[in-house]
């Protein structure tokens, strides 16, 4: 990983418009590119022109100061690295979740200020979201083999490529040209047992010299899949024992839904189960509080979800003169993930309950052989049933994505020119596969005494089962589609004391539109928490931008530029952006900007779906505040008020009411930096980058921890039934207050002296953060989420409750002589304060967490480099935490433990 990035040109023109106009400001330390050649070499070659990214303007590296770090090819395949989410978490500045349990692939999350804040780019230009939430991109479709680097900024909005980039940009970057062949394999086996397994295998292939021949094209098939990982497969994480030790024992809760099933009796106020004496029906349950069973989540539950994807790329250049190339990529994209829950339940919408009468064969103490619970007396009975026989609910979700990209870039006169047209769509449908049914006709089988809530069913109940399967039906169809076109020309105006003042200018127009539909099959299924619904969006943005460069002398540049943009939702704005280097020393650069952003709703925000009731259940359990009223925001100090059900509103998920919001308004931020590049021996670098980024209007979710930690505040979410029942909590999309956010982003290497031994280097790339805080409304209290689970609603694709380390780094030390090559890496982030929703004697810390990785490769037969190494060599298990959302903390460490990984690539 480095601080710097260039990619040279064998045209040497000063002249030259920039290859790219939306791309990663690059920052070259000065005297770091003569470090690295003879004085004499240096001599002989003139200064070169350079693509830089974030600027539209072409200069020699080291006069760029905006602050990124990179992440080369050779560095993936140094560390062994099989996905492009595993490139991104080795950044501490950037963080990400991995496939996900609802399907949604991989994002990224810059600052940990929110998913659809941080820009996506390919070969610096967008790409299409994906198609659900339309704020983020699917890092998943982006084809690992034909990349060259990753370039991260670290600095905010830019008049280049949108403002709306508050948190930074992310640039992935192919290979420009390719000629030969390469068959890559990649493999990562877990030391322990269970799911977790990675295949990933690419094929590249490239033909035609462009400097020579005038034409170059290449492509490449890249395909990676990862095995399921049962929780089941990891039970020291999530043992009775462990649980017990955070203060969320399954035993000292009230079962819900389980098999067997719990009943309630809204006459006599009874509860229980007719298996609880008899230790429920291990491994489905085991017992709990109120003589009633608690489902077992690990038999069911995954730690990782099974996931696959197959990306093809490919990239023709055509050289018409020496000022004039034209280009053309094309990507296309699969992923499948495979999601699972626990069994479909008896659960209805607008409180409907499965019921079971005297009459059913099945009734405690009838005439199938139920065990009697005592004080029934015949009474009607509320039946909470998981329908084990059925297995994990399980649906299958499948992306894809096109993107077609032509550019035509060249000179005319004095003035350099880059037009480019974008295409893109994306598509998202998910299917029941497994363990779904008509929940209806489920609720109407318990009444009619045709299946079994108890124990196993009867060849009459397996058949009516079969018979209201929903499995094989579609969820949902939604399709993105974005196009646009861009326009960039660059001239030099006149000489000044430390080189030309160069303007560039620039227009942009593209069209978004989005479409999504909860196809009508979703009615019948309850436990799936959907209903019917279509909705449609769409906005056209077209922009003007404008860039100065002004070296004033050869230590002073300053770059100022603005944009401005026109919604056709949300009329006009302007952000301004100036950037100042200062350089007095060759070992010593001050760097610093400031900047304006403006982030509009995403497409899904404004236009999404909006549905009259409960769409979702609570991502935590919880006690419902006025049925179940105990000490906010612990779940399980309630009790249950008379004529309430405590199975089903003591400690229980509950209905809540997602969607979008078509009176929410766009953000508006401000962000600065100013950093130093210290030289302070030859071989080393050194930098300091402070930012602070503070903006206005948030757009997100009220985190569910802090509706239901202070109930009497947010009363208003909850609506209710006629008879109090909770119908849901509104939990929609929505402005919040303002968030703020402030650190120093840390950067240090150095190349030890040549030794006999061979070259050893090290490097660290670090992230402190000073401040981290919200507000859940505006002009609210402010809430800080800094080394501590915090109530962040930061436009996060979930609601649960969120933290921001202190301080995280990725440490590097490698060895290199001749065709041996060896890398010790370790991952570091802070501890924090656990989420503490359970009693107090059992709040808790949770510790630093480290993980190291070693890898080693040897390239010493012809053609074949191979890589071998240890993931998390220590075996470090993830933290655990006492939310009860989750058990172990999954988005800071992955649970898989040691594993074993092997890569080989054939190349000629």
């Amino acid at each position: 990983m480095e601080e710097t990035t260039m990619q040279h040109r064998t045209r040497t023109s000063p002249h030259r418009l920039a290859r790219t106009s939306i791309a990663l400001a690059v920052l070259t330390l000065a005297g770091q590119a003569a470090a690295q050649q003879t004085e004499a070499a240096a001599a002989a070659a003139p200064m070169q022109k350079v693509e830089v990214t974030g600027s539209t303007i072409k200069r020699v590296a080291s006069e760029m100061a905006l602050p990124v770090t990179t992440v080369k090819a050779d560095e993936f395949a140094n560390a062994a690295l099989t996905t492009v989410a595993d490139v991104v978490t080795s950044m501490p500045v950037a963080s990400t979740n991995v496939p996900s349990a609802a399907g949604a692939g991989t994002n990224m999350n810059m600052r940990g200020i929110g998913i659809n804040r941080t820009l996506v780019l390919l070969n610096g230009r967008r790409m299409v979201n994906e198609p659900l939430s339309n704020g983020f991109v699917n890092v998943d479709m982006i084809p690992m083999s034909a990349l060259n680097r990753v370039e991260v900024l670290r600095d905010g909005a830019s008049s280049t490529y949108g403002t709306d980039a508050i948190g930074g940009v992310v640039n992935f970057i192919t290979k420009r040209t390719y000629n030969g062949l390469n068959v890559t394999a990649q493999g990562v086996v877990p030391e322990a047992s269970g799911g977790g397994r990675e295949h990933r295998l690419s094929v590249l292939g490239g033909i035609g010299n462009l400097e020579t021949d005038g034409w170059n094209i290449y492509a490449t098939v890249d395909t990676h899949k990862r095995t399921a990982l049962d929780a089941n497969d990891r039970p020291e994480l999530t043992s009775p024992e462990r649980l017990a030790e955070l203060g969320i024992a399954p035993r000292a809760t009230t079962g819900s839904y389980a098999q067997p099933a719990n009943i309630f009796s809204p006459s006599t106020g009874i509860t229980g189960n007719p298996y609880f004496s008899a230790g429920c029906t291990p491994p489905y349950s085991t017992p709990a509080l109120r003589n009633t069973c608690i489902q077992n989540a690990n038999y069911y539950v995954l730690a990782l979800p099974a996931n696959s994807q197959t990306t093809f790329f490919t990239k023709g250049s055509l050289k018409l003169s020496e000022d004039h190339l034209v280009t053309a990529e094309l990507l296309y994209a699969k992923e499948h993930i495979t999601t699972q829950r626990a069994p479909s339940t008896t659960v209805g919408f607008n409180g409907a309950v499965a019921q079971i009468t005297p009459s059913s064969p099945y009734y405690p103490g009838g005439s199938a052989g139920v065990p009697a619970i005592p004080g029934l007396n015949g009474s009607t009975l509320n039946v909470s049933w998981s329908v084990a026989e059925l297995g994990p609910a399980i649906a299958r979700d499948q992306q894809q994505a096109t993107r077609l990209v032509v550019a035509d870039e060249g000179r005319i006169g004095q003035w350099d020119y880059r037009l480019g047209f974008i295409y893109g769509a994306g598509e998202r449908d998910s299917w029941f596969r497994q363990g779904y049914v008509n929940g209806l006709k489920l609720q109407a089988g318990v009444r009619n005494g045709i299946l079994n809530p108890f124990g196993t069913q009867s060849a009459a109940g397996l058949a009516y089962l079969k018979d209201i399967s929903a499995d094989g039906g579609q969820i949902r169809h939604t399709t993105n589609l974005y196009t646009g076109v861009d326009l960039t020309v660059t001239r030099e105006l006149m000489q000044l004391g430390g080189g030309a003042l160069t303007l560039a200018t620039g227009a942009e127009f593209h069209h978004d539109g989005n479409k999504d539909r909860a196809l009508d099959g979703v009615i019948d299924v309850p436990y799936q928490n959907r209903l019917p619904s279509y909705a449609a969006g769409q906005r056209n943005i077209s922009a003007l931008f404008v860039e100065t460069d002004l070296p004033v002398t050869k230590e002073l540049d300053f770059n100022v530029a603005a944009r401005a943009d026109r919604y056709s939702d949300f009329g006009n704005t302007v952000n301004p952006k100036a950037s100042f280097r200062y350089q007095p020393l060759k070992n010593l650069m001050l760097r610093g900007s400031a900047s304006t952003g403006f982030r509009a709703p995403t497409l899904f925000d404004r236009y999404g779906y909006r549905l009259p009731g409960a769409t979702a259940l609570t991502t935590s359990r919880w006690d419902d505040p006025l049925l179940c009223p105990g000490t906010p925001g612990l779940a399980g100090t309630g009790k249950a008020v008379a004529g309430a059900n405590p199975l089903i509103v003591c400690n229980a998920l509950l209905p809540v009411q997602q969607g979008s919001n078509p009176d929410v308004l766009p953000e508006k931020s401000r962000s600065l930096t100013l950093g130093v590049v210290l030289e302070p021996m030859r071989n080393m670098m050194l930098s300091l980058d402070y930012y602070n980024i503070h903006f206005r209007n948030s757009i997100g979710q009220l985190p569910q921890n802090a509706i239901f930690t202070n109930p009497a505040k947010y009363t208003d979410l909850f609506v209710r039934n006629a008879d109090r029942s909770l119908a849901y909590v509104k939990n929609t999309v929505m402005n919040l207050g303002d968030l703020r956010t402030s650190g120093v982003d840390v950067g240090f290497s150095y190349g030890f002296p040549r030794q006999p031994v061979g070259d050893f280097k090290i490097g660290l790339d670090g992230t402190y953060v000073h401040q981290f805080e919200n507000q859940n409304e505006k002009d609210g209290v402010w809430i800080s989420n800094l080394g501590r689970f915090g109530s962040v609603g930061s436009g996060n694709v979930s609601a649960s409750p969120t933290y921001t380390f202190r301080w995280k780094h990725t440490l590097r030390m490698s060895w290199a002589k001749g065709d041996w090559f060896s890398q010790l890496t370790q991952n570091f982030n802070t501890g924090y304060h656990d989420l503490n929703n359970v009693a107090p004697e059992y709040f808790r810390d949770i510790k630093p967490y480290s993980v190291w990785n070693l890898t080693a490769s040897y390239k010493g037969f012809k053609h074949i480099t191979v890589t071998g190494g240890v993931s998390n060599l220590f075996d470090t298990a993830p933290p655990v935490t006492n939310s009860n959302s989750t058990a172990y903390a999954n988005n800071i460490a992955s649970p898989i433990g040691r594993a074993f990984n092997a890569r080989i690539s054939y190349e000629f």
